[in-house]
């Protein structure tokens, strides 16, 4: 099982080598700001961002190990 630090490095890797993102621009955004930044990319308009609660959801999902 894959954990959330390795599923939050793999997303940071990605917004590096997409975005031009340094890890410090990464892990200083905001969930609303990378679904959005994502969203223009792809083209959803109806892209929701993570809440609270949704993060917290997936950090039990993912512990970190």
């Amino acid at each position: 099982m894959t954990g959330f630090a390795e599923r939050a490095a793999q997303l940071a890797g990605m917004a590096g080598a997409v975005l031009g993102w340094s890890p410090d621009v990464f892990w200083a955004a905001t969930s609303a700001e990378l679904a959005a930044v994502v969203a223009a990319l792809v083209g959803d308009e109806d892209a929701t961002p993570a809440d609270a609660a949704l993060v917290a959801r997936l950090q039990e999902a993912f512990p970190d190990g």
